[in-house]
C-alpha cells in the first residue's frame, strides 16, 4: 500500500515573526538547518512506501513549492493552488476528491509544512503501523507523547495508557489548548498526548465523513476542484465555489465529530516550531542555556536566544537573562522568553502602523529569483536582483522611471526595445524610461545584478507586462 502525502503549506505564522512573515512564511525558511521546515517535510515524505507528494497552498508560494522540491530532487504529484485559505478542512477535502479523481483506495498522510520530526525512520514506523487501522475504514491521527505541560498545543485524550509498542489505540476526545494546571494534570495522568495536526485515511474515507458530518463544505470544495484550471503545472482551485467553503479547521468540522478515529502514539521528537522559545530549545543551548545562530555574541548570559539572519548586523547581548533577541535587515525583534507565543502581537501593531515589515519579507521572491532594496530615496531605489539559471523576467515598461543594470555574477541576456545584447560581469547598460526590456539568465549559474531606478515614482506597480512565461498580468 502506496501512501500519498498531503502536505498542507499555505500558513504565515506569525510567532516567528521577523524571519515568517505573509509574503514568505516559516516553512520556507531555513530555521533549524540548512533546509527549509517544507523541504524537511517533503523529505521525510518520500521514499518507499511513498507516492508523489500532494502540496496545497496558496498562489503567491507556487513558485517557491517547485523551487524548493526541485532542489530536494521531488517532483510532486500535484500542487492545488487556494484561491484563499479557508483553514485546514476545505484543503484537506479538496485533495482527498483530488486523490478519488486518480484512485478510488488511495490512501493520504496529511501534514503540516513547518513541524519539526528529526528521527525519520520512527516516524515511518508509526506511519505503517496505522495503515492496519486505516484498512478498517478509520482515520488515523498522531500523537505525540508529551514531554512537559505545555499550553499552546491541543490535546489527544487516550481510552488508556499507551503500551510499549506502536500501534493503533481508540482516541476518546480532542482537548483544545489548556491552561498550565490542567496540563499538568493531563501530563500526571498519562492518557493525553499533545494533537500533531497529523493524519491517515483512506481517500474515500475521510469523504464519507465530511458528507455525515459537514455536508455543507463538500458541494463548494467538489466544484472548486471539478472547475479548477491546469495553470504552468498548477492546478489552480475554482475561486467561486471555494470562498463558498466555510472557514473551518479538518479537527472541529470532521474529526472531533467522528467515531471511527484510532491514534497512533509516537514516541520520538517533536516540534511544531511555534515560537521563538521552541526554536531556542531545538538549537541545543549551551550550559548557560545560550544560543548564538548567525552573527550574534553572547557576553554573560544566561537562557538567551540571539539571531542574525543579515550577514550585515551584529547583535551582541551583555548580561542578558530569558531573552530572545532576532534581527533582520529591516527589523529587530527582543522579547523576555515567558512572552514568545505573543510575538504574533508585534505583527498586529505594526499592522497598525501600516509598516511593510508587517508582512513583508526583506526579500521579495519571484518565479525566477529574488530581490531586496538596499537603499530607497525620493526618487531613487538600489536593489540586488538574483535570476536562477534559465529563468527571465518578464518583457515590461515603466511608465515613470529609467534603470542601470550592472551585472555583478553570471551573465545577462538583456531586451531593450529591439536590441538583444549579452552583459556580463563589471558591464552595465541603461534603460530609458519607457522602454520595453527584459532580463535573461542563459547561464547555468545564478545571475547578480544591481539595478539603480531613478525617476517620479519606483514602485512596484509601475510596471506594464507584454510577455510573461509565468502567466502573471
Amino acid at each position: 500500500m502506496k501512501v500519498t502525502p498531503v502536505i498542507l503549506c499555505g500558513g504565515s505564522g506569525t510567532r516567528l515573526w521577523p524571519l515568517s512573515r505573509k509574503s514568505y512564511p516559516k516553512q520556507f525558511s531555513k530555521i533549524v538547518g540548512d533546509t527549509s521546515l517544507f523541504q524537511r517535510s517533503a523529505g521525510r515524505l518520500a521514499g518507499a512506501g511513498f507516492a508523489a507528494p500532494v502540496v496545497v497552498t496558496g498562489s503567491d508560494f507556487r513558485f517557491i513549492v517547485t523551487e524548493q522540491l526541485a532542489a530536494q530532487g521531488i517532483d510532486p504529484g500535484a500542487i492545488l493552488i487556494e484561491p484563499e485559505g479557508r483553514n485546514t478542512a476545505p484543503a484537506v477535502l479538496a485533495a482527498a476528491l483530488y486523490a478519488l479523481n486518480e484512485d478510488p483506495e488511495a490512501v493520504l498522510l496529511v501534514a503540516p509544512s513547518d513541524h519539526l520530526i528529526p528521527d525519520e525512520a520512527a516516524f515511518h514506523a508509526a506511519v505503517e503501523a496505522g495503515k492496519s487501522a486505516v484498512l478498517q475504514g478509520k482515520l488515523v491521527t498522531f500523537g505525540i507523547t508529551p514531554t512537559h505541560a505545555e499550553t499552546a498545543y491541543g490535546y489527544l485524550e487516550v481510552a488508556e495508557k499507551p503500551g510499549d509498542a506502536v500501534a493503533p489505540i481508540p482516541l476518546s476526545r480532542f482537548v483544545e489548548k489548556p491552561d498550565l494546571a490542567t496540563a499538568t494534570r493531563m501530563l500526571e495522568q498519562g492518557t493525553f498526548l499533545w494533537n500533531a495536526g497529523i493524519f491517515l485515511f483512506r481517500a474515500k474515507d475521510m469523504l464519507a465523513a465530511f458528507e455525515a458530518h459537514a455536508p455543507e463544505i463538500v458541494a463548494p470544495v467538489r466544484d472548486a476542484v471539478q472547475q479548477g484550471k491546469p495553470d504552468l503545472g498548477f492546478l489552480r482551485l475554482a475561486p467561486e465555489p471555494w470562498c463558498q467553503a466555510e472557514d473551518i479547521s479538518i479537527d472541529y468540522a470532521v474529526m472531533e465529530r467522528s467515531d471511527n478515529l484510532a491514534v497512533v502514539p509516537f514516541t520520538g521528537h517533536w516540534s511544531d516550531l511555534g515560537g521563538w522559545d521552541a526554536v531556542w530549545r531545538e538549537a541545543a543551548p549551551d550550559a548557560r542555556g545560550v544560543v548564538a545562530t548567525g552573527e550574534a555574541t553572547a557576553i554573560d548570559c544566561d537562557d538567551t536566544l540571539l539571531r542574525s539572519d543579515s550577514d550585515r548586523l551584529e547583535v551582541v547581548g551583555i548580561g542578558l537573562k530569558n531573552v530572545m533577541a532576532i534581527a533582520m535587515n529591516d527589523a529587530v525583534l527582543v522579547v523576555d522568553i515567558s512572552r514568545a507565543q505573543d510575538v504574533k502581537l508585534a505583527v498586529s501593531a505594526l499592522k497598525q502602523k501600516k509598516a511593510p515589515q508587517a508582512t513583508e519579507f526583506p526579500k521579495d521572491h519571484r518565479p525566477w529569483g529574488w530581490f531586496e532594496s538596499l537603499v530607497v530615496g525620493d526618487r531613487f531605489q538600489v536593489k540586488r536582483i538574483l535570476v536562477h539559471p534559465g529563468a527571465a523576467l518578464s518583457l515590461q515598461s515603466h511608465f515613470h522611471r529609467s534603470e542601470h543594470w550592472i551585472v555583478v555574477e553570471g551573465t545577462a541576456r538583456v531586451t531593450i526595445n529591439d536590441e538583444v545584447k549579452l552583459v556580463t560581469e563589471n558591464e552595465s547598460v541603461y534603460i530609458p524610461v519607457g522602454s520595453k526590456h527584459r532580463m535573461e539568465n542563459p547561464g547555468k549559474v545564478p545571475m547578480v545584478l544591481i539595478e539603480v531606478q531613478t525617476g517620479t515614482y519606483v514602485g512596484e506597480d509601475d510596471i506594464v507586462r507584454y510577455e510573461d512565461v509565468y502567466a502573471r498580468q
